[in-house]
């Protein structure tokens, strides 16, 4: 018997592989076509994506999730990204779920400590 995860489901695996850098999970679960839009940039499709995902996991320290609203197929995670060289960043993640992968994903947070942090390290 083959199971379905929720749009729900699909979210909480997604944050808990990313903190983790389990990025073989994080392909399972991503659309081939995914698109991603956020506040450092886009990634159009799985590779590019998941090439974000590895940039700012190299300084990723912890994902403190606040709360999680799930509706349908529509997904809105509020976190704390904690990383190592900036302080935590409030972050608004939206995801939109098709055929059992998270197709959409849309971010929002204030970049500049995140930015001046990757200044001082470079």
């Amino acid at each position: 018997m083959t199971t379905t995860k929720t749009a729900r489901e699909l979210a909480e695996t997604y944050f808990t592989a990313w903190e983790a850098g389990d990025f073989e999970t994080l392909r399972r679960l991503l659309a081939d076509d995914v698109d991603f839009v956020g506040a450092l940039g886009t990634a159009s499709g799985i590779d590019e994506a998941l090439g974000g995902l590895r940039g700012l996991g190299q300084v990723l320290e912890k994902i403190d999730v606040k709360t999680r609203v799930a509706e349908g197929d529509e997904v809105i995670t509020w976190f704390e990204l904690h990383t190592s060289v900036a302080p935590p960043a409030p972050t608004a993640n939206w995801m939109h779920v098709e055929n059992g992968k998270i197709a959409r994903i849309r971010v929002t947070f204030d970049p500049r400590g995140l930015l001046a942090g990757f200044e001082k390290k470079a």
